[in-house]
């Protein structure tokens, strides 16, 4: 199990990018949350199998969300899990 935190960065708020990470993250048997941040990005937190996450990753970088332009992502994996049971949107 590995943990994984991510900033993402473009028109992801008001877009409907939270739900649709959601709904990747049920896809892919990650758990954690979404939310947005003050500066326009969103925020994910994500824990599951490395493969798993790998795979969340790269479905959160084509955009999730139609209506989404995805910029960038700053992420970064570790050890330290906070143990989510389930993949909640916060907000």
């Amino acid at each position: 199990m590995k943990h994984l935190s991510m900033h993402v960065y473009g028109l992801v708020q008001g877009v409907g990018f939270r739900y649709s990470t959601l709904q990747v993250a049920i896809e892919s048997d990650v758990t954690g949350t979404v939310e947005n941040e003050m500066d326009g990005s969103v925020k994910i937190e994500a824990e599951g199998e490395e493969m798993k996450l790998y795979s969340f990753l790269t479905k959160i970088r084509q955009s999730p969300s139609p209506f989404a332009k995805v910029k960038t992502v700053d992420y970064s994996f570790s050890d330290n899990l906070e143990n989510y049971k389930k993949f909640r949107v916060i907000g």
